[in-house]
């Protein structure tokens, strides 16, 4: 164990990252020569060249090529460099003319390093004579026949090691697959029977470090025939031109790491052959040929190998292929129908949740919510609302991707561990900054079988001073906890197309709203015009018969007995209740949102304009008024006023037999200021919470008390128009308490100018 988790650290990270493919050794039973182009001059050779050749590397060095071949065979290798690709070279047999008479004949290979050297590498030949097609043809069709026989992808693997094993007679043979994580499995095998199983471990990714894994990406095939052998060096190590170590990624000879050997030896590996398994550019996995003793292959049959790797690794690409193409055709077909049904539903949420299939079957979940304009839809088993809130301030925190998902939630939010039986894992979509669709996967605890401990992936050394590879490969098994089903890449990319999906329809929504906002705003104009005209001409016949019947009151006053007297009285009364109706609705239609000018209002200003307006009432029923200091606001200050004289004339008015007590107060919130307004009156039902802000609506007769009932729907109009909230807590006889909410930014007219789209995406888009 390691007590210094800096050096630790420090280690670890050099053995992921080091350079590797950076190297100034090469494997002993081949040749490396660097030459540079066009005159093929030598740069730097292996300094093995006397044991292959017969001759110094300063026989050789400044030199050119021509010094080592005769002229013929160097103009066939010119020619061919001139190709578009070496493939048309490489590989190519170079017979060498050692000292005297005699010939040695080489398996040449070229490439060019990124720096435009050119670089040549030479192995013995064990068979002079290439394997012919017709015989990499046969062992292909051989296998394929085999492997169309099975559809069970571990049975497919385990023909394809079998296959190869067959062909290259190594010890041990493994098909080893890469996890999303970079952890791999042996997912096939065929071995000696006395050899232990490694077949279902896991390895840790620092087994093959993403350093190796690159350098596997551009090699299709790495053999080291002997993990024992002393590696020679490149001379010079560093190139006259360059000034650097030559850069040996596509290097057949690159000597493999310090680490890896060691590694190898731990494992008692005398030879590894491995063949690399490629996808669409990316390392799927490898084919590994372990060997407890030394083994050469031929370049023959490396290709071979090589070949059979390709074409067989192709059925089983073909394979996955199809069979997420067929997920990918259901998810398809239900992503339209989903889309189909919020198209036609006046909610998009509601086509999402309420028919079948629904958002849960989109990515195979048991539990999923939609967040949008405030509001939590859900379906199947979720988190509670509350935690879902929380979660989604996290997601806008830290997630600026426009799709995030997890099979381990609880490593990346510590906090959703107390709900990890319904969302240890999430794939979450924005549909804009703060609304979100997201789906849940529960908890599944899983097994893992490790070919040791992953946590000790290293030993510390300190005779060596630093890390070792482990020397334990012994089934190590590890429960694993706060993990889901794995999300799956066809998953992930239709909840992204769903995304689009629901963007488009929202913004078509928009669009409709903004031309009904249109059409409303013309319809409100003439309705405004018509309530003024209608207020200024129904003024004057009301006038007319109020005038009329009181002159007919001077007048006639001796001769009018007792009821005519009443029935003036009366008229005269009717007449000034439809004055004050009149002049309320004038009021009422004058709160418009368009017309409401915002700034920067003191509300404690705004307060005590309105409890001026109310001195008399106050007086009168000697009600006590107190209030907090209540904060800056950004709002109209004339509705403001009219929003608490309302309030706090309600109050006096419906006061009990006991001293009206009144208190305004209010809380700072998230994004919005909390009013109160509190009352000990007489009261009311729950029943009627919200009725009481409807137009002309009453609890209550005119000779119990006074008024229009517009007084409320006033108060709810301009709250709406400030973006508000104003809802009533209340029990006869108990009081009651008003509440509305103004946002704290509040809403400027510019700001109300924006696309209605804005407000559908959500405040603070």
């Amino acid at each position: 164990m390691i007590n210094d988790a800096s050096l630790q650290n420090v280690n670890l990270t050099q053995l992921r990252e080091a350079p590797i493919h950076f190297n100034t050794q090469i494997q002993p039973h081949g040749v490396l020569i660097v030459l540079k182009e066009p005159e093929l001059s030598i740069l730097q050779v292996s300094s093995n060249v006397y044991t292959h050749f017969g001759v110094t590397e300063s026989d050789l060095l400044e030199g050119t090529l021509f010094d080592l071949l005769d002229p013929f065979q160097v103009e066939q290798i010119q020619a061919g460099l001139t190709a578009e690709s070496l493939d048309y070279l490489n590989p190519t047999k170079i017979w060498v003319r050692k000292r005297g008479d005699d010939y040695a004949v080489f398996d040449a290979v070229f490439h060019r390093t990124n720096d435009g050297f050119l670089v040549l590498e030479l192995e013995p030949t064990f068979a002079h004579e290439n394997i012919p097609f017709l015989s990499f043809y046969h062992l292909a069709r051989t296998s394929i026949n085999r492997l169309e026989s099975t559809t069970n992808l571990r049975d497919f693997c385990q023909i394809i090691v079998q296959e190869v094993r067959k062909i290259t007679e190594f010890d041990r043979v493994m098909l080893y697959k890469f996890d999303h994580d970079g952890h791999g499995i042996v997912i096939g095998e065929e071995k000696l029977s006395h050899l232990e199983s490694y077949l279902g471990l896991h390895y840790p990714e620092s087994d093959i470090p993403k350093a190796a894994r690159k350098l596997f990406a551009s090699n299709w095939i790495r053999l080291i025939p002997d993990t024992h052998a002393e590696p020679v060096d490149v001379v010079p190590a560093i190139n006259p031109i360059t000034e650097s170590r030559a850069n040996l990624t596509n290097s057949v000879l690159r000597s493999a790491s310090k680490c890896h050997i060691e590694y190898l030896h731990n494992m008692g590996v005398g030879a590894s052959l491995t063949i690399s398994l490629i996808k669409d550019g990316q390392l799927w996995g490898l084919i590994a040929c372990h060997h407890q003793t030394p083994k050469y292959v031929s370049y023959e049959l490396r290709k071979a190998c090589e070949f059979l790797g390709r074409v067989i690794f192709s059925e089983i690409s073909a394979r996955e292929e199809t069979q997420d193409y067929d997920y990918r055709m259901k998810l398809t077909n239900i992503q339209t129908k989903l889309v189909e049904y919020m198209s036609q539903a006046e909610n998009f949420v509601d086509g999402l949740v309420q028919h079948q299939p629904n958002l849960l079957d989109l990515a195979a979940s048991q539990g999923a919510a939609v967040y949008f304009g405030g509001k939590y839809t859900l379906i199947g088993e979720t988190p509670k609302e509350e935690d879902l809130s929380y979660l989604v301030q996290w997601l806008q925190a830290n997630v600026d991707e426009e799709v995030f998902y997890t099979n381990s939630l609880p490593q990346h939010y510590p906090d959703a561990e107390k709900y990890k039986n319904v969302a240890s894992g999430l794939l979450a979509i924005p549909i804009s900054k703060r609304n979100y669709v997201l789906w849940f996967r529960p908890e599944v605890i899983q097994t893992v079988n490790w070919g040791g401990d992953p946590n000790n992936a290293f030993e510390y050394n300190q005779a060596e001073g630093g890390l070792r590879p482990r020397k334990s490969f012994e089934l190590w098994k590890q429960t694993v906890r706060l993990t889901s089903l794995p999300w799956q890449l066809v998953e992930v990319k239709a909840a992204l197309e769903l995304r689009k999906g629901i963007v488009n329809i929202v913004l078509r929504q928009a669009d409709e709203l903004a031309q009904l906002a249109r059409d409303l705003e013309l319809s409100n104009a003439e309705l405004k015009k018509f309530a003024y005209v209608a207020s200024h001409d129904l003024q004057e016949p009301l006038n007319q018969v109020a005038n009329y019947v009181q002159l007919l009151e001077m007048r006639y006053s001796n001769e009018l007995d007792e009821d005519a007297t009443e029935f003036i009285n009366y008229a005269v009364e009717g007449v000034s209740l439809m004055q004050t109706l009149i002049d309320d609705v004038l009021a009422y239609s004058k709160v418009d949102v368009q017309a409401v000018e915002f700034e920067l209002t003191d509300a404690n200003t705004s307060l005590e304009r309105a409890l001026t307006h109310l001195r008399q009432r106050t007086a009168e029923t000697k009600a006590i008024i107190t209030h907090d200091d209540l904060p800056t606001v950004m709002a109209d200050r004339t509705q403001l006023m009219q929003l608490f004289q309302n309030l706090v004339g309600n109050a006096i008015k419906f006061h009990s037999d006991k001293t009206p007590k009144i208190h305004i107060g209010t809380t700072r919130l998230e994004d919005e200021w909390l009013f109160s307004v509190y009352d000990n009156g007489i009261g009311i039902d729950p029943k009627f919470s919200e009725r009481i802000f409807v137009i002309f609506q009453r609890l209550h007769t005119r000779d119990e008390y006074p008024g229009t009932g517009m007084g409320l729907a006033i108060c709810k109009k301009i709250i709406e128009c400030h973006r508000g909230r104003i809802w009533v807590e209340s029990k006869l006889g108990e009081g009651a308490t008003f509440y509305f909410t103004l946002p704290v930014g509040g809403h400027r007219s510019e700001r109300r100018g924006r696309k209605v789209q804005n407000n559908i995406f959500g405040r603070g888009q």
